[in-house]
C-alpha cells in the first residue's frame, strides 16, 4: 500500500519545525515510502565530492536533503497563508484539494482508475 504525504511536487511549503524553521520553498521531490519531500534551499549538506575522471571536477558541493513530510505546512496559493489542506469529492467524481483558512481550491486532482 502507498502512503499518502499532504504535498505534491511544485507545491510551495514553509518548514514548521527544525532548524530551518520559517524558510519557504518549491517541492523539488518527494518521496512517499520514506514520508520525506526535498525541498528548494532547505536543509543544507556539504558533499565532498572526488573526481571520477579528468574531465570532471571535484571539491566541495552544497546540496538540499530531505527532510521529514510532517516538518512541512503547505502555502495557500490564493491566500498565501500556511494551511492545512481538505480533500474533497466534486461531482463528476474527481477529487480537489482546498485551503482550510480561506476555502479556496488549490488544485483538482485527477486519479488514473485501472
Amino acid at each position: 500500500m502507498k502512503n499518502k504525504v499532504h504535498v505534491k511536487k511544485g507545491d510551495t511549503v514553509i518548514v514548521i519545525n527544525g532548524k530551518d524553521i520559517g524558510k519557504k520553498g518549491k517541492v523539488l521531490q518527494v518521496n512517499p515510502q520514506d514520508g520525506t519531500v526535498l525541498v528548494e534551499g532547505v536543509n543544507m549538506t556539504t558533499k565532498h565530492r572526488k573526481p571520477r575522471s579528468q574531465y570532471q571536477q571535484g571539491g566541495i558541493i552544497h546540496q538540499e536533503s530531505p527532510i521529514n513530510s510532517s516538518k512541512v505546512m503547505l502555502v495557500c496559493p490564493k491566500c498565501g497563508k500556511p494551511t492545512r489542506i481538505r480533500r474533497r469529492v466534486l461531482e463528476n467524481g474527481e477529487k480537489d484539494r482546498e485551503c482550510k483558512k480561506c476555502n479556496g481550491t488549490i488544485d483538482i486532482i485527477k486519479e488514473a482508475r485501472g
